[in-house]
């Protein structure tokens, strides 16, 4: 009966201990490490300055509207700053920092506008293509397709099978329509009142369309909310919902155009802007919509979608803001200063260790076992945030984790000395072990729930390094407590009632009381 409770004891032990060695392993299985913050790792900071006269509300509403973008976009630990009328953007050690650079460098308004005629890429690009080419292919058909995306009769192909050959030889011929009016409009010069020529570029800077547009008939303030969405076919679209009132109404207005082909809108698409730039230019469907029922379809790719649903979250600005300067921030110093924290750390704990080591005994090489624990724990919880939720390691979080080394301690401390305490008042070793371990989790439980509450609070009610500080702690202290119980308990109490260390309590660096020694 007294083995099997025994065996019971440690079954918490051998599930933390697996689960742990289990996380920790799947992390270093997947070559995941932690992400490091931008005084850490570096990375480029932004400066963005109003093109008018703004307002204080609007300036700090702008950094709202940014900093929910960068949130979007999986950075950590941005540090978004106001300098007069000047706002800093730092992002630190984004995955791709080019598509950061022009999302955040987007601050103009997002404008809805009807197109009234576009052409495939530039106008240089439709000249180049204007010459006929011939092709050989390997098949026996003939059909007629439409190669520029405007009328039949802008261009076609015709497939005339070769009877000497058997093969079928592609002539494609294409008619350059009339380009008055494609020359793009300067960014200086979008108007919101005016017509427009925008156009469509793709990641690389290439111009992909370009777009005759009418004037905007709504801007980014009419949507409510936007999302990505995978359907059960496995294709990507775009979920938007409008805000009630006038933001659907003016909607609708621009839907019912489009729909009917009116002269405002020819083409039937309604093509959303933001920066002077064409995002995209879908074809509307239906003549009203309910606010809550939109739905953007094509061929997109999974970050596509996230990039649209992101600019019509977050394209509006209260107030027009342009880009100053972009610098890149050298890592230089943060990795000189994560050195000098790694070696002052590891001082610290190397002298913490020995002087529970030569106070406490094997109780001190438990403490360093648990303290061991959790911090693989953390690293693995860490190592995740940061591949899953792009979190960022910062010199202030690493500040925390280094405070939450103290609060595991003073817990391990805080067991032993009830644990002494009780011995030294004459209960035998077993008998000690159980109720001093219940006493003082009482006590550890409310100390870390008062450092946890303070670290809650700090991170609500902060931002910057100090949400970093905040969160590390937090994340230290909650691990602390299941270390504690499912970790620390059940190994001490199997030594205390080993009988290895019946008769030698000095090895756990216990001192029985001198009635108890006779």
């Amino acid at each position: 009966m007294t083995r099997r409770r025994r065996r019971t004891g440690l079954r918490p032990l051998i599930v933390i201990v697996l689960l742990t060695l289990g996380a920790l392993g799947g992390v270093l299985g997947a070559g995941w490490g932690p992400k490091l913050g931008l005084d850490l790792e570096g990375g480029f900071s932004v400066s963005l300055q109003p093109i008018n006269e703004a307002t204080d509300d609007s300036l700090d509403k702008a950094i709202e509207v940014i900093r929910s973008r960068v949130d979007a976009l999986g950075v950590a630990e941005p540090e978004i700053t106001r300098q007069g009328s000047t706002i800093e953007v730092s992002l630190p050690g984004v995955t791709d920092r080019e598509r950061a650079r022009e999302l955040v460098g987007q601050t103009a308004e997002l404008r809805f506008r009807p197109v009234l005629s576009s052409i495939p890429g530039s106008i240089e690009d439709l000249l180049a293509e204007s010459s006929s080419t011939t092709s050989t292919i390997a098949e026996e058909t003939t059909t007629t397709g439409d190669v520029t995306g405007q009328s039949a009769g802008s261009g076609a192909t015709l497939l005339q099978e070769d009877p000497t050959t058997g093969s079928t030889t592609e002539t494609t011929t294409t008619t350059v329509p009339p380009l008055t009016g494609y020359e793009l409009t300067p960014r200086e010069d979008d108007d919101p009142d005016q017509q427009v020529t925008l156009a469509e570029v793709d990641p690389d800077g290439k111009v992909t369309s370009t777009f005759q547009l009418g004037p905007a008939g709504a801007t980014g303030k009419i949507v409510s909310t936007a999302s990505a969405q995978l359907s059960q076919a496995g294709e990507w679209s775009v979920a938007l919902e409008i805000k009630g009132g006038d933001g659907i109404g003016q909607f609708n207005a621009m839907s019912s155009e489009c729909f009917s082909r009116q002269a405002t809108c020819p083409s039937g698409q309604l093509a959303i802007v933001l920066d002077s730039v064409v995002v995209s230019a879908p074809t509307i469907q239906q003549a009203s919509f309910q606010r809550d029922q939109i739905q953007i379809s094509g061929s997109f790719t999974e970050s596509e979608a996230k990039d649209l649903a992101l600019v019509l979250r977050y394209g509006s600005l209260p107030v027009a803001l342009e880009v100053q300067q972009t610098r890149e921030v050298s890592a230089t110093l943060g990795s000189d200063s994560l050195r000098a924290g790694l070696i002052s750390g590891l001082v610290g704990l190397a002298l913490v260790a020995i002087f529970m080591v030569a106070y406490y005994r094997l109780l001190g090489l438990v403490a360093i076992s648990s303290l061991t624990l959790s911090g693989a724990m953390l690293w693995s919880i860490i190592c995740w945030l940061g591949e899953s939720r792009g979190l960022a390691l910062t010199l202030a979080g690493i500040t925390g984790i280094v405070v939450s080394i103290g609060i595991a301690m003073d817990s391990n401390v805080v067991f032993y000395e009830h644990f002494k305490e009780d011995v030294a008042r004459g209960r035998s070793v077993r008998g000690a072990v159980s109720g001093s371990f219940d006493s003082a989790y009482k006590t550890i439980v409310k100390a870390d729930v008062a450092s946890l509450i303070g670290a809650v609070l700090l991170y609500l009610l902060t931002v910057g390094s100090v949400r970093g500080f905040a969160l590390f702690l937090g994340m230290s202290t909650v691990l602390d407590l299941i270390a504690s119980y499912w970790f620390m308990r059940p190994l001490v109490v199997r030594m205390a009632t080993s009988e290895r260390f019946k008769d030698r309590p000095g090895l756990l660096g216990l001192a029985l009381p001198k009635e108890v020694e006779a």
